[in-house]
């Protein structure tokens, strides 16, 4: 795994964006996995900065979300796909027939699920994916004690998970309790992963990530198998880790 160390959020941002920019530019046609979530909004406003000064197109490239909650209907402005248009997609020259969401009022759920995975097979598989993690080690909804071998799923979320996204509703109560996600075994068919963490609330989490056993308990330890991986932080969330 290749750990970058940003000096601040702005500049680890940068970088991811650089990253991310630097995959589209060789390959125009990229399939890209995006993350929501309070850290990526630096990732995107400097991917569309790239995107504006005629660094590269979005045309060809398809995007495939980590994940919706269950029941929100995306023009609700807490659900995941409205999160995406505000921060990424009505700025940028993106096919809109190429963005790919989980649809969190599907009445048949279970289909959903097998459709999404459909979609991302027959594109060719994700070749970067975009990865936030949560203080409890989850990646994409995937919570403690999911199976590795999971694929896109409805998910319960965990009370700290619930606690953790209450900061973007009026009030916990207004949280979904469950989610449409990938799941690990759909993030690790990805050929690349970008995981991004910020503030020292995340440090801990980061040090097991990385030295910790490979355990349902903590799902983003099984990155340590993935071989083509890159960490990026800011200082704080990077406080833990040793040289």
């Amino acid at each position: 795994m290749r750990i970058i160390i940003g000096e601040n959020y702005r500049d680890m941002s940068r970088v991811a964006a650089d990253m991310m920019a630097s995959q589209i530019i060789l390959k125009p046609e990229s399939v890209i996995g995006l993350a929501t979530g309070g850290t990526p909004i630096g990732f995107y406003k400097e991917l569309v900065s790239l995107h504006n000064q005629g660094k590269f197109s979005f045309k060809q490239v398809k995007t495939f979300n980590l994940d919706e909650y269950y029941g929100l209907d995306k023009n609700n402005l807490q659900s995941y796909h409205y999160y995406m248009v505000e921060n990424l997609f009505k700025h940028i020259d993106i096919d809109l027939n190429n963005i790919n969401i989980p649809d969190g009022t599907a009445k048949d759920i279970e289909a959903e699920c097998k459709s999404y995975e459909a979609k991302i097979k027959n594109a060719g598989g994700i070749d970067m994916q975009l990865l936030g993690i949560g203080i409890n080690g989850h990646i994409g909804f995937n919570e403690p004690d999911i199976k590795f071998e999971a694929i896109t799923h409805l998910v319960n979320l965990d009370e700290e998970t619930i606690e953790a996204n209450s900061r973007f509703f009026t009030s916990i109560e207004e949280v979904p309790r469950s989610a449409i996600s990938m799941g690990i075994k759909t993030i690790m068919h990805a050929k690349k992963i970008i995981l991004l963490a910020s503030g020292n609330e995340k440090a801990k989490v980061i040090e097991r990530m990385l030295n910790g056993p490979i355990t349902p308990d903590l799902p983003a330890s099984i990155l340590q198998l993935h071989p083509d991986v890159t960490l990026i932080v800011d200082k704080e969330a990077g406080e833990l880790i040793r040289e």
